[in-house]
């Protein structure tokens, strides 16, 4: 297993567009070819569109395009732009009088990190496509993690600072990445420590302490816990796979979320995962799967590893 560039798992291009004095973004992910493309939805309170599309046993086989955002349910408008792009580029499902571009997306609530009135338009979508034809995508806060905070049990004012995180491995042919936004109720947790690397801040705000914890010792069934939340992200790979076992490849990289973030899959958080497949490599499902919880897991990490923005620290800053 070895370490590459998402930009090596060919016939796919990623680009970012983010209104930073706003505080939000989208990021889109783009197959010009189409690929093959499953989702899985854990989280309890989820903004998404093209979903149902992306079940097995319904028609469309491929996608094109894969649209994470800020912004709430509002921030779907970006698929707009995304999808007026392609047609542009002649790139969607044949429907015998024009093309449909295919566009599954997923939206993060941001709407509290600074202009609330401040969402990914169709506009932003669009341009999130003119840069991902330039195939040079970076991590931090840009695109859908420009919004992203984690942590938020106690209140946003105790949340942190976190991003947009990008990982991809190879095993022999077998290419591997991951993208993902990270805007999570819960801490994210280093791997060999077992500590938190970001999430809920101690009331002095100079260490994390655990969300986990404080969980434990809310009794009253009727706190809160909505606090702004959900990671979405993305798999993307060179295995030639079918969109039921595309669909099996996000519901594995699920793990990957459970073995960073704790914790995940609350009733607050509408985490997504989003799994395209565009190659021609072999591979057994079970270790395309086992590789996308890993590189999701450290694509996780990756994105909290921010410094302070929006009032809010970063880990970086401890």
């Amino acid at each position: 297993m070895k370490n590459i560039s998402i930009t090596e798992i060919d016939g796919f291009y990623i680009g970012n567009a983010e209104d930073i004095q706003g505080g939000t973004g989208c990021t889109a992910i783009y197959c010009p070819d189409g690929a093959f493309a499953g989702v899985d939805v854990r989280g309890g309170g989820p903004a998404t569109r093209e979903t149902d599309l992306l079940n097995p046993v319904n028609m469309v086989e491929k996608v094109h395009c894969v649209m994470l955002g800020g912004g709430s349910a509002y921030g779907l408008a970006a698929a707009d732009g995304a999808m007026a792009y392609l047609e542009e580029h002649n790139v969607g499902f044949d429907v015998g009088v024009g093309i449909v571009p295919i566009i599954p997306s997923a939206c993060l609530f941001d709407l509290n990190v600074a202009d609330s009135k401040c969402r990914p338009d169709r506009e932003m979508g669009y341009k999130a496509l003119i840069n991902a034809e330039k195939n040079e995508p970076c991590e931090g806060i840009v695109g859908a993690g420009t919004g992203a905070t984690v942590g938020k049990l106690m209140g946003i004012e105790r949340a942190m600072k976190s991003g947009l995180g990008i990982r991809a491995e190879q095993a022999g042919d077998l290419k591997v990445g991951a993208v993902v936004a990270v805007n999570a109720l819960g801490d994210v947790i280093d791997e060999e420590s077992g500590l938190p690397l970001a999430g809920l801040l101690n009331p002095e705000k100079t260490a994390v302490t655990s969300t986990l914890t404080e969980l434990k010792n809310i009794a009253d069934d009727g706190f809160s816990v909505f606090r702004g939340n959900t990671t979405i992200g993305c798999i993307i790979t060179n295995a030639a796979l079918t969109k039921a076992q595309s669909k099996k490849v996000a519901m594995m990289a699920h793990n990957g979320y459970a073995r960073a973030i704790c914790p995940v899959h609350t009733s607050a958080d509408g985490d997504t995962i989003f799994a395209m497949a565009k190659g021609t490599v072999s591979a057994h499902i079970d270790v395309v799967g086992a590789m996308a919880a890993e590189v999701m897991a450290k694509a996780v990490r990756r994105a909290v590893r921010v410094h302070s923005a929006y009032g809010y620290l970063g880990s970086l800053d401890l």
